[in-house]
């Protein structure tokens, strides 16, 4: 009877630490793992565009309340006052974050980047105060190193502590006392693991010239943080540095259906040429990974931006139609093989030989170096490779990567809105593109989003330009604003007729 007694008293005690095992692991999944589908303010595809995740806040997710506070805790290591805003985001009145920026809960609430960031456009005309944002366009302002940077930064300062954040955070919002514990125990000490691991992995950006603003480095980071298979020489690729700079515009992608339907290459050196690969790898460069890649929303957002129509430069400034008309033929003679939509080598990668880029140039134009070649040697036969092997065990994969060692010669759609010019911004303005390299701007800074109709393109000089930009140096290697003779040698009157109808691209 007493055994029988002090077994029941056993199995009672066991099953209640089985419940409360199971109470505990059911209170842990639902704050730190459950998965809440995201619910957006509409349904338009613009604003899963904007604020739509694209799968990074699995992996790269940081906490929403993390998110909002360090800017407070440590505004010193940020380029300018202003909070977030100070970065160059494009922020609609009202939202709680920039475009570019996703929330979704994955246990709690997490905020990660996704194609906005750098793929939207911010114009002022002279005098304005409030940018008119623009969708699909290059990120002009925005400095996404310095991004990184910053949380780098703030991870790196003993400051950053459990009890500091969760002190912090209670100043804006309540927290009940077992977030506040987790917060304080748990999240905050695992998010600075994980910005010390990913500052680990961007250590050689340490090495080579800032991105600065409206450029990026897009696929050195694939190759240092990502792929993992595949080698350079006997050692694997992504414990190399094999001292490339990748530094580059960023590009629009807007208007994409004729870029797919003429078989046109995409990014600046041609290395893909499936645009649902594209979307795939942006996703994944951006912190999604193969798991949390959501296929039929980027399906969806592919479809949306094959359409997306590229901004019109008369919507915000007058153009002289009977000039443009005159420019018309300058341009179907002089530009149209290779930068209109039905031109024969548009969207096709042209090598970076004398030959290649001579090709309709006058023979007595100076015929300095032509372009600054770092952007195309940055991405390696074996990094395409790699990647093209990368998704081999999932039910989509990569098949078109490849190494091209040269640039694409790109449609012109709104132009206007995509200064600086050239694969790197090195050239500020439009008209400077249609001089020898020793008569464009050698030193400016970028990222100040006013616009400058005359020269076509964003004023970089004077103090608000200063403040609101970072420097860009063409001696600096891969700055050059070497390259693109074609237009040099046309008259004055051609050229302004020239750049008038480029307007209306």
């Amino acid at each position: 009877m007493v055994d029988r007694r002090k077994k029941r008293r056993l199995v009672g005690i066991l099953v209640v630490l089985g419940l409360l095992l199971a109470l505990l692991g059911g209170v842990a999944y639902f704050k730190l793992l459950r998965e809440v589908p995201q619910q957006l303010a509409d349904a338009s595809m613009e604003e899963q565009f904007k604020y739509g995740s694209i799968g990074a806040e699995n992996d790269q997710g940081m906490p929403f309340w993390i998110w909002v506070v360090l800017p407070k805790m440590f505004p010193e290591y940020l380029p300018a006052p202003g909070g977030w805003a100070s970065l160059g985001l494009a922020w609609e009145q009202g939202r709680e974050m920039p475009v570019g920026f996703s929330k979704k809960t994955i246990g709690f609430e997490r905020v990660a980047i996704n194609c906005a960031l750098c793929h939207t456009g911010r114009v002022r005309k002279p005098g304005e105060a409030v940018p008119r944002i623009y969708l699909g366009g290059p990120g002009n302002a925005v400095d996404p190193l310095s991004y990184q940077r910053f949380l780098f930064a703030c991870a790196s300062d003993p400051r950053f502590t459990g009890a500091n954040v969760v002190n912090q955070i209670a100043q804006i919002t309540k927290q009940s006392f077992l977030d506040r514990q987790l917060y304080r125990y748990l999240i905050v000490p695992q998010v600075r693991q994980a910005v010390l691991r990913t500052k680990a992995n961007f250590e050689w950006t340490d090495r080579r010239p800032d991105w600065g603003r409206g450029r990026i480095d897009p696929f050195n980071p694939i190759k240092f943080g990502i792929l993992k298979e595949g080698t350079f020489g006997d050692r694997p690729i992504n414990e190399v540095d094999d001292k490339t700079i990748g530094n580059s515009d960023m590009q629009p992608i807007w208007n994409l259906r004729p870029r797919v339907e003429k078989k046109m290459a995409f990014h600046w050196d041609g290395l893909q040429t499936d645009l649902r690969e594209v979307l795939l790898s942006s996703a994944l460069g951006d912190g999604a990974t193969p798991k949390s890649l959501p296929l039929d929303p980027l399906a969806k957002l592919q479809q949306w931006l094959e359409t997306l129509p590229p901004p019109k430069f008369e919507d915000l400034f007058p153009v002289d139609h009977a000039l443009a008309q005159t420019g018309e033929p300058i341009f179907r003679q002089r530009c149209a093989r290779c930068h209109a939509m039905d031109g024969e080598r548009t969207g096709q990668v042209m090598a970076l030989t004398d030959e290649a880029w001579s090709e309709g140039v006058d023979p007595g134009a100076p015929r300095p170096r032509y372009t600054d070649n770092h952007r195309a040697l940055m991405w390696t036969p074996a990094a395409a490779t790699a990647y093209n092997n990368y998704a081999s065990n999932y039910p989509w994969d990569f098949q078109h990567f490849r190494s091209t060692g040269g640039y694409v010669s790109v449609p012109l759609d709104g132009l206007w809105i995509r200064a600086p010019y050239l694969h790197n911004g090195s050239v500020p303005f439009l008209a400077e593109l249609f001089e020898t390299p020793d008569k464009r701007t050698k030193v400016f800074h970028r990222g100040l989003d006013v616009y400058d109709p005359q020269r076509m393109g964003f004023v970089s000089e004077g103090p608000e330009a200063e403040r609101s930009g970072t420097i860009y140096d063409t001696s600096t290697e891969g700055n050059s604003n070497q390259g693109h003779f074609w237009g040099i040698e046309l008259k004055p009157e051609e050229k302004r007729a020239l750049i008038e109808y480029l307007k209306t691209l």
